[in-house]
């Protein structure tokens, strides 16, 4: 049966779009219009009741948060998730590193610095939480670059925990205060830029939401 990933063309989308591509498993795309309330949808909260994208279904499986669909799908292929269970935990450490930390970091100055004051928000209010959020996200690279000293992925192997992270520090460089100064983090991006099932897995989805 045949793999549905129901998405909009957004970070967290991507990754699972890079980990499908790199498994060369074949898949559909259910397109959601979060833009105009397609996640609220009830035959898409039926899937999610958390009415977030990326959800995944296979047969009588449903997967949401991005993290489990990654999980689940190295499973399901044998690839990019050690068998092993010590190798396997070290990937699942960095994997909800990422989701506890980097996404939420980089993601709340995205916010502040952009969205929030468009809304006219209190610029001292703003300011404040942007630059709390802009140093985490610094330091959060900065683990990231000390991680890569002697490895060329985060856990030797290429793996879905490098899938996950590498969607924000290819997104958002600038968040954290960009590459040039982390040699090993510019080397580790520019290696996975350059995978050819991680530039087609970008592209997926952006049919729907170019003018």
């Amino acid at each position: 049966m045949t793999l549905t990933l129901h998405m909009f063309p957004t970070l967290n989308a991507h990754k699972v779009t890079i980990a499908l591509e790199e498994m060369a498993l074949a898949y559909e795309i259910v397109f959601v219009d979060i833009l105009n309330g397609g996640q609220d949808d009830p035959a898409f909260r039926a899937l999610n009741p958390n009415g977030r994208i990326p959800v995944l279904t296979d047969g009588p499986v449903t997967v949401f948060e991005s993290a489990a669909i990654l999980q689940y799908l190295g499973r399901k292929s044998g690839r990019f998730y050690p068998a092993d269970e010590v190798k396997r935990a070290e990937v699942d450490s960095w994997l909800f590193w990422q989701m506890s930390g980097l996404g939420p970091s980089s993601g709340n100055v995205n916010w502040f610095t952009r969205a929030a004051r468009k809304d006219g928000r209190d610029p001292l209010e703003t300011g404040l939480a942007s630059h709390r959020f802009t140093k985490e996200t610094a330091r959060l690279f900065d683990v990231l670059e000390i991680r890569l000293a002697g490895r060329e992925y985060l856990c030797g192997a290429y793996s879905i925990a490098d899938m996950a992270c590498w969607t924000w520090i290819d997104k958002y460089p600038e968040n954290g205060g960009g590459l040039a100064s982390r040699p090993r983090l510019a080397a580790w991006h520019a290696s996975i830029s350059a995978r050819p099932a991680v530039q087609h897995a970008l592209g997926v989805g952006q049919e729907f939401v170019k003018p």
